[in-house]
């Protein structure tokens, strides 16, 4: 069983950045998958980027591919997102979820994973 706890969403201007966290629990971290996912208003939850085990290898929505960065720390149990050049389209609740098995690589869609965190608000000013 993992937990997820997500941080660091808030309100931005367009252009600016913010970076989230989430946490794990657990001590088996480091064999899971991790990625994001956001969830605009009155719109479908969408694939945002994924990382491997090991954090070598990293896949990108097209929407934020230039801007957004996934990475994580084995040690600390946790993966970040560095959002830079944020648009007011990039607005939603963006959660953290886990996989255990990623033999569909790069597991876009919301039921390869296994766990989800809470989620944690972005909101971009124009």
């Amino acid at each position: 069983q993992v937990q997820l706890v997500e941080s660091g969403g808030g309100l931005v201007q367009a252009g600016g950045s913010l970076r989230l966290s989430c946490a794990a629990s657990g001590r088996t971290f480091r064999r899971y998958v991790m990625g994001w996912f956001r969830q605009a208003p009155g719109k479908e939850r969408e694939f945002v980027t994924v990382v491997n085990w090991s954090g070598g290898v990293t896949y990108y929505a097209d929407s934020v591919k230039g801007r957004f960065t996934i990475s994580r720390d084995n040690a600390k149990n946790t993966v970040y997102l560095q959002m830079n050049s944020l648009k007011p389209e990039d607005t939603a609740v963006y959660y953290c979820v886990a996989a255990q098995n990623e033999v569909n690589w790069p597991l876009r869609k919301t039921y390869e994973y296994d766990y989800w965190g809470q989620g944690t608000q972005v909101t971009v000013s124009s």
